[in-house]
């Protein structure tokens, strides 16, 4: 099974500026005018800011996965992306909320080593 999570955006030049600090390279895809960053091996984040999506912008929430979540935070904060406090959970798992500039929700989650 693959997945493609799109994520609605109002500006796409804003938006690919954000996202590439974000993930921390250039899109690894463009198809058409959606831009796609692979998280997996079968998965990708896709922005998109054609009018047909414009009632969903704002609206996605993603939680992804990451071995090294102080490492990005300091990477964003570096490029003056803000984040919410870090929570550990119950089991051990940090967790931080990161916003776009149009509001959409991409948390990174990052399990306990053993």
């Amino acid at each position: 099974m693959d997945l493609y999570s799109v994520v609605c955006v109002s500006d796409r030049i804003k938006a690919l500026e954000w996202f590439e600090v974000f993930f921390g390279r250039p899109a690894d895809e463009v198809i058409g005018e959606e831009y796609l960053w692979r998280v997996g091996e079968n998965a990708w984040v896709v922005i998109d800011d054609r009018d047909v999506r414009a009632e969903r912008v704002g609206g996605a929430m993603i939680t992804l996965g990451v071995n090294d979540l102080d490492v990005i935070l300091a990477r964003l904060s570096a490029h003056g992306i803000d984040h919410e406090p870090v929570e550990t959970y119950s089991n051990g798992v940090r967790h931080a909320v990161v916003l776009d500039p149009d509001g959409n929700s991409l948390s990174l989650a990052e399990a306990p080593t053993v």
